[in-house]
């Protein structure tokens, strides 16, 4: 691993400096996007919009790990509901963007990275949240999959228009 700020051999890698720049950027954008849209993002009525931007590893699969810990320090920071609700958002976040990188290096259609961002959270989040708030699983599923349903359309049509744009540090990644 390259751990200086030279820019690496390979044609269009990114340096370990870069990735940990990318990593804190998405971090703190995840966090911030949950702070403001904090009054739908939590409870059993949710649209968390932030989770679109889980989207982002399908263009950097380093992002998996800072990116279930953005969740992670999101729910301390802004949730309320203990640890549980800490650790299962980090779980349900590396989850999510792990899919992410599997369906770029499956070749799956750029629309798929909806697929997701809605059943992952839709059905992860319900296991524990549905003890925390002493209510039914599947009234919660449905109703995280409606909100996630959002978020799901968000990330895809990041993955879709960034693609088409032409940004080097975003082609042949995988």
């Amino acid at each position: 691993m390259n751990h200086t700020n030279k820019a690496p051999s390979k044609e269009g890698a990114l340096s370990y400096s870069q990735k940990i720049a990318i990593s804190g950027m998405m971090m703190a954008l995840y966090v911030v996007t949950v702070y403001l849209t904090q009054s739908f993002s939590f409870g059993a009525y949710q649209i968390r919009i932030a989770t679109a931007i889980y989207a982002m590893a399908y263009f950097f699969p380093f992002l998996i790990l800072p990116l279930g810990a953005a969740n992670c320090l999101s729910n301390l920071l802004f949730g309320g509901l203990g640890i549980m609700d800490v650790i299962g958002g980090f779980a349900v976040g590396v989850i999510t963007t792990s899919l992410m990188v599997l369906i770029r290096r499956l070749g799956l259609p750029k629309w798929t990275t909806a697929i997701p961002i809605i059943l992952a959270p839709g059905f992860g989040v319900p296991i524990y949240l549905h003890i925390l708030l002493n209510m039914p699983y599947w009234p919660l599923t449905l109703n995280l999959l409606v909100g996630q349903a959002v978020a799901g359309a968000v990330g895809a049509l990041i993955v879709i228009t960034l693609s088409k744009l032409n940004i080097p540090a975003l082609k042949g990644r995988s």
